[in-house]
């Protein structure tokens, strides 16, 4: 069924349902511009939305929680799902809106094209008409001339009265009407002829295949539109596995929440390392009222030699401390924050310890990596002077170097602090000392029981963690060694890394780039004997200078 043939009759309405066709289809290309602005809004909203709720802080900031964990898990996963409906929202743009708008337009010039066909083939039939129409019209008018003629013609010839020329005249007359008639019929039928020849074409050549032409165009506007309508599932569809995976991921975010090790952690942050306070013991203040020796009250035996207890300082400070776990917790008499972290209990002090001592090896690794470069890089410019100059490396090996040394310092002095807090003994290792850790807690410092000295002011800015010279030398050692007559020889020299103050007995201040003489080596306490130009001798920290021995000296 053809629309050539069947609406023949019909090119208006042609007209009208073509032109509703293009505007539907624009129509429907505007839902889908509408339906992508929307993707758009909501992949926008909900990316603004995981910003919102993500972490601003770093990740080592942030609570190690599954339950937290997996939530920005989900929150990682929901991100994904937008860039999805951002995909989706693109290709709707690309595959069905812009591609129905580039069709639209050729449809518009498709649909003019055969209009105008239509109208001109519809013009030509309507000027051949109108030639026939004349020429009928003409024969019609010549016909009443010459039927006008006849009759005069024939009134005069039947008139007596009437002259011969006249007769002959009226003959005449109706001799040319009756001619023209002729021609007029002539010219007529061959106009209608051609009429008809061209009313067939028109109706059954022209008209048809125009109207064909315009049915195919409305048939590929509907095949159009139904791929579209696919293709917008299909980009939804396309989509579907992803998303699918998305939300499989915030299941499986969802499974990792762990109750029991959410708890662990929170005792892992929150450990102390205190032990809970063990029973006070009964204080008994009637020891002075006079009993009688029958007399069954509990009561303390008679010492002449026992100290009344002092009602005010009844319960020790270090069991006050314990107590705030009952009630508010008193505020540390030190600074919020120190170098040592004994500002905080045993158990995360001792953490923040160990993570330090992590990062600090790390850092002294990359050193040892570099130094180990420059001096890979030395040894090629000493084999092949034409490469550079070896001595160029000197100053950035021995900043290294330093910088090893200074990290190899801050490393000992934490590994000391962890020590300390672990109530373990250090080992010496690199010249590093090994001094009994309970007699070396600087003052104002943590103590292995999480109580707290009454002198908060000595506290070590950068410098390594110093032994305790009372600790490998007794002050009767000092005694005997400063008293000797005769003066030690020298055995090098060292320069002072940082300052040192000296305070306790038998060590020797020192500022910062100060140059020593040497005259007794580090036996592993930690502690080297030092003399000053002025004459002034005593132990300095062997991790606070940088030694220098002679060649002939002892052990060189």
């Amino acid at each position: 069924m053809t629309w050539g043939t069947e609406l023949w009759d019909q090119f208006e309405n042609l007209d009208k349902h073509t032109q509703w066709g293009i505007d539907f289809l624009e129509r429907y290309a505007k839902f889908v511009k509408e339906r992508l602005e929307i993707e758009q809004t909501y992949a926008k909203q909900l990316r603004n939305l995981v910003k919102k709720y993500c972490p601003k802080r770093s990740k080592d900031d942030e609570p190690r929680f599954s339950s937290c964990l997996s939530f920005y898990s989900i929150l990682n996963e929901l991100n994904d799902y937008a860039g999805q409906r951002e995909v989706v929202a693109e290709e709707m743009g690309h595959n069905v809106y812009g591609e129905l708008m580039r069709y639209s337009q050729d449809l518009k010039s498709e649909r003019k094209h055969h209009l105008q066909e239509g109208r001109k083939a519809q013009q030509y039939l309507d000027q051949c008409w109108k030639h026939m129409d004349n020429s009928k019209k003409k024969f019609e008018r010549e016909c009443k001339e010459a039927e006008k003629s006849q009759i005069s013609y024939d009134r005069l010839d039947n008139d007596i009265n009437a002259t011969k020329s006249e007769v002959e005249k009226a003959k005449s007359q109706l001799y040319l009407r009756t001619h023209s008639a002729d021609e007029s019929k002539n010219e007529y039928a061959a106009q209608l002829q051609n009429f008809n020849g061209e009313q067939w074409k028109h109706f059954n050549v022209a008209i048809p295949q125009i109207f064909k032409n315009l049915q195919d165009m409305d048939e590929r506007r509907t095949v159009k539109l139904g791929e579209t309508y696919r293709s917008f599932a299909d980009v939804e569809r396309r989509v579907v596995p992803i998303i699918s995976k998305c939300l499989e991921g915030m299941v499986t975010a969802a499974k990792a929440v762990d109750q029991r090790k959410d708890s662990a952690i929170v005792v892992e942050s929150f450990k102390s390392g205190f032990e809970p306070p063990g029973d006070f013991p009964f204080e008994d203040y009637s020891q002075n009222l006079s009993r009688t020796g029958s007399d069954n009250t509990i009561s303390t035996p008679k010492n002449e030699g026992v100290v009344k207890p002092d009602p005010k300082h009844s319960i020790s400070k270090a069991a006050k401390n314990k107590l705030w776990l009952f009630g508010k917790k008193p505020k540390s008499p030190l600074a919020p924050s120190l170098e040592d972290f004994s500002h905080l209990p045993p158990e995360q002090r001792r953490k923040r310890l160990q993570a330090r001592i992590d990062e600090l090896s790390k850092e002294l690794q990359k050193e040892v990596d570099q130094r180990d470069a420059l001096n890979k890089m030395k040894d090629v410019y000493e084999k092949n002077p034409q490469m550079g100059d070896p001595q160029s490396l000197q100053p950035k090996i021995s900043e290294t170097m330093c910088n090893m040394e200074k990290l190899r310092s801050e490393i000992h002095k934490n590994e000391s602090w962890l020590s300390e807090v672990e109530g373990k003994v250090s080992t010496r290792g690199d010249r590093r000392p090994s001094a009994d850790v309970n007699h070396h807690t600087p003052h104002g410092r943590e103590s292995p029981e999480g109580s707290y000295t009454d002198d908060p002011s000595q506290e070590h800015r950068s410098p390594p963690h110093q032994p305790d010279p009372r600790q490998a030398h007794q002050p009767d050692e000092f005694d005997d060694e400063f008293d000797d007559d005769d003066p030690l020889p020298v055995l090098g020299h060292c320069k002072a890394l940082y300052s040192f103050d000296g305070q306790n007995e038998g060590t020797l201040l020192m500022k910062e780039d100060d140059v020593l003489f040497i005259i007794e080596e580090d036996k592993g306490d930690g502690w080297t004997r030092a003399r000053k130009q002025s004459g002034e001798e005593g132990y300095v920290p062997t991790s606070y200078v940088e030694i220098t021995m002679e060649k002939n000296s002892k052990g060189s």
